[in-house]
């Protein structure tokens, strides 16, 4: 039985440089970091970052929870990121948008004001 989204992982070339980069993005420290995966806890769901394979859009699309879509979005290309897809108000006040990370991986952010944060975890 599907529970729900845990763990998205995304690979990078420079480990390093991509664990500053989500440290910045994410305002936390990872609570794993090893020279073969780093991983970041983020409100009950885990980020991870691995060494291998190659960056770029293939693969699914993980949504983050925001509570401004706007605010965020901005905060993210000014650290950096590109816009792939603005800002839009899917309907019933639901926001989304996604980036490209420095390293080719898409990233996506929801404001849902329909989503209990509080039931997470």
């Amino acid at each position: 039985m599907i529970q729900g989204l845990r763990t998205v992982i995304y690979p990078v070339t420079e480990l390093a440089e991509a664990t500053d980069w989500y440290r910045r993005v994410l305002e936390r420290a990872p609570y794993f970091d090893q020279p073969f995966y780093v991983g970041f806890e983020v409100g009950g769901f885990e980020l991870g970052l691995v060494p291998d394979g190659l960056p770029g859009p293939a693969g699914a699309t993980a949504y983050w929870g925001t509570p401004d879509a706007h605010a965020e979005l901005a905060r993210l290309t000014g650290l950096g990121a590109t816009v792939e897809s603005p800002l839009a108000d899917v309907g019933d006040g639901i926001k989304v948008a996604t980036v490209r990370d420095p390293y080719g991986n898409l990233f996506g952010i929801i404001e849902n004001p329909h989503f209990d944060s509080a039931k997470v975890g």
